[in-house]
């Protein structure tokens, strides 16, 4: 072999500190983000039908307990889908991505490239911090890409944002 092919041959990149693999499988979010899901729609709820109730108090708006009625009845509809709709959030660390989705009837499936992660942030509600959990959110310079994963346990976003802060950094640098 001429000695030009072994200069020819790039650079290896340098090895991360820590060594990243994909996931194989979905990952699932807490199911303890249940609860914070079912309390913020009582709360919602609850609001919601006062002022209605207030409204007809003060004024004598003749639909407004109907209005209350039709709220309390679809509110529990609709926890009663909540277990369902938390367990269909899930996400995915991939070689080149982290691929989200969620959704029973309209499912939507996003693919976040870790090179183009501008940001990555941790929000905790107070309910979601009193049970230990966390939304870790991903933006981009594409808006509609703006992911966020709810209901993850708190050490584990911590983990997770300081590793998808690594390989965006390490990704951006190899653009």
């Amino acid at each position: 072999m001429p000695e030009t092919d072994h200069a020819a041959t790039p650079e290896q990149p340098a090895t991360p500190e820590h060594r990243f693999t994909p996931d194989a499988e979905w990952r699932r979010v807490s199911p303890k983000y249940l609860v914070v899901e079912v309390i913020g729609s009582i709360i919602t709820t609850v609001l919601i039908v006062a002022g209605l109730l207030v409204a007809f108090a003060l004024w004598g708006l003749w639909w407004a307990p109907w209005a209350a009625g039709a709220v309390g009845l679809i509110a529990i509809i609709a926890i009663a889908f909540e277990p369902r709709r938390v367990r269909s959030i899930g996400y995915r660390l991939r070689e080149d991505d982290l691929l989200f989705r969620r959704g029973i009837m309209f499912h939507r499936q996003v693919a976040v490239p870790y090179g183009r992660m501008q940001l990555v942030d941790i929000t905790r509600g107070p309910v979601a911090r009193a049970l230990g959990l966390a939304d870790l959110k991903f933006v981009t310079a594409a808006a509609a890409t703006a992911v966020t994963v709810p209901g993850i346990p708190e050490a584990e976003a911590d983990r997770l944002r300081d590793e998808l802060v690594a390989l965006a950094e390490s990704r951006r640098a190899g653009l």
